[in-house]
């Protein structure tokens, strides 16, 4: 049974990992979580058609939404380093807890994640070329 929870916790927390780094690429990096190529909900394009706005409102919604790009962007950056470092901690301590059996697994997860990681960032500069 604890295995079993221990192998859920490791999973669940490099699955968590994944997703944080695929949202650390910031808000022009792909279709993320976040919807609308990325943009984090503000995307003048999105808002236009769902609610119908007029040229003039557009006009006006733009610059709103272009101030609060580089906030938001800020405070991202933010939460990912944190939530990095508290990934990386949990991690170190969880490690020293498993068999030589299974570190070496843990360890093998960690690399296939880190390649997948890399793999998608080169996709990723390949398409903005």
């Amino acid at each position: 049974m604890n295995r079993k929870l221990l192998t859920l916790t490791i999973a669940g927390a490099l699955a968590f990992g994944s997703g944080s780094l695929l949202l650390a690429n910031g808000p022009e990096g792909g279709h993320g979580r976040h919807g609308h190529g990325g943009k984090m909900g503000l995307n003048i394009e999105h808002l236009t058609k769902k609610l119908n706005l007029t040229p003039e409102q557009a006009a006006q919604v733009t610059p709103i939404i272009d101030q609060a790009k580089p906030q938001i962007q800020a405070i991202h950056e933010e939460a990912m380093k944190k939530t990095q470092a508290i990934l990386a901690d949990t991690m170190a301590k969880v490690r020293p807890l498993l068999t030589p059996e299974q570190q070496a697994t843990f360890d093998k997860m960690k690399a296939a994640h880190e390649k997948m990681r890399e793999a998608r960032d080169e996709m990723r500069e390949a398409g903005q070329d």
